[in-house]
């Protein structure tokens, strides 16, 4: 075959390869056509596989998401935390640093599952990310919203003097509160105690540092108290510090002398410090208020077998000593 033949014999397979090419899209240009521009430029689209509900995802926010990035071709992921059960959540501007997710995430409600394709300006640049990603390389990402806390409200009012911070409503110091509550909570839930304390006591001395002369505002405030003291209690209790717990029970008693959460947290604290009278006590007490209250009913059964053992063993050490001590007496 001659130098021409085999040129054109090349040239023909190109020919055919970008026919094909043509005929046949890649996936992701494929995916573009079912797709939404989330700027106009093209550097962003989306898809929403599963709507949401309520409002999109605020500036500055902490969201709570399950996310998967892929590149063209790769069925694994390149990154993913969809292997975690409890996710932690990411502040946007600080744990989001990719500038295509953190604009499509203001695009999302709670609940959605979308996806976008990102192009390099708004993915990993003409660098890449070796030896993962490569140079000019266009993402795909599947996220779905789990949750997200308006937490660029907290940062604003953290960032503001003491003085300043008691100008502010009291309305808006509440809200702030509730958000720091949501945030332990979330931790709280994903068996974070440390951390939920943290939030829980954050929450609890901006309430206590409020300077409120009216009634109503003492009172407002004392309600959004008591919530983080019951929440401290149970969370000291999880970290095995039964004193700090039967403080914090004790703080909520103050508030409200007959809550029936406050008087189990107490129980519960009395009964890891071995104070078995008192945990009966506590505990009768809530019983009175919710005779059927299985946990409450249930607790005081523990609590009744601790204080028998404990008697039974006194008892036998009483009734050995004397032994002994009788016996020392004949020799």
């Amino acid at each position: 075959m001659s130098a021409n033949g085999f040129t054109s014999r090349i040239r023909r397979i190109i020919n055919t390869d970008e026919r094909l090419r043509m005929n046949h899209p890649s996936p992701f240009e494929q995916l573009t056509h079912q797709m939404d521009d989330v700027l106009g430029d093209g550097g962003i689209l989306k898809e929403v596989v599963q709507p949401g509900e309520g409002p999109p995802v605020p500036q500055n926010a902490s969201v709570l998401m399950h996310y998967s990035g892929f590149l063209e071709y790769s069925d694994q992921p390149f990154e993913t935390n969809t292997n975690l059960k409890h996710p932690r959540m990411m502040k946007l501007g600080r744990d989001v640093t990719l500038a295509g997710l953190e604009l499509g995430l203001l695009t999302m409600q709670k609940g959605e599952f979308c996806r976008f394709l990102f192009q390099p300006q708004y993915a990993y640049g003409d660098m890449g990310c070796p030896p993962f990603i490569p140079a000019n390389a266009v993402v795909l990402y599947e996220v779905h919203i789990i949750d997200f806390l308006d937490s660029g409200q907290v940062d604003d009012f953290i960032a503001l003097s003491p003085v300043e911070q008691n100008t502010v409503p009291l309305s808006t110091l509440l809200e702030v509160v509730n958000t720091l509550r949501s945030f332990g909570n979330r931790c709280f839930n994903q068996s974070r105690y440390d951390n939920a304390k943290d939030r829980y006591k954050q929450a609890m001395m901006l309430l206590r540092n409020r300077e409120s002369q009216s009634d109503a505002g003492k009172e407002r405030i004392k309600t959004a108290l008591l919530p983080l003291y019951l929440n401290l209690s149970l969370t000291e209790l999880r970290l095995d510090s039964p004193h700090k717990a039967l403080k914090y029970g004790n703080n909520a008693l103050e508030i409200d002398s007959a809550n029936t959460k406050a008087l189990f947290r107490c129980g519960q604290a009395y009964l890891e410090l071995h104070e078995y009278e008192s945990a009966q006590s506590c505990l009768i007490t809530a019983q009175a208020k919710k005779p059927f209250d299985t946990d409450i009913n249930s607790l005081l059964r523990k609590v009744a077998i601790c204080y028998k053992n404990s008697l039974d063993k006194q008892k036998d050490m009483y009734s050995k000593m004397f032994r002994d001590w009788h016996g020392s007496v004949k020799m």
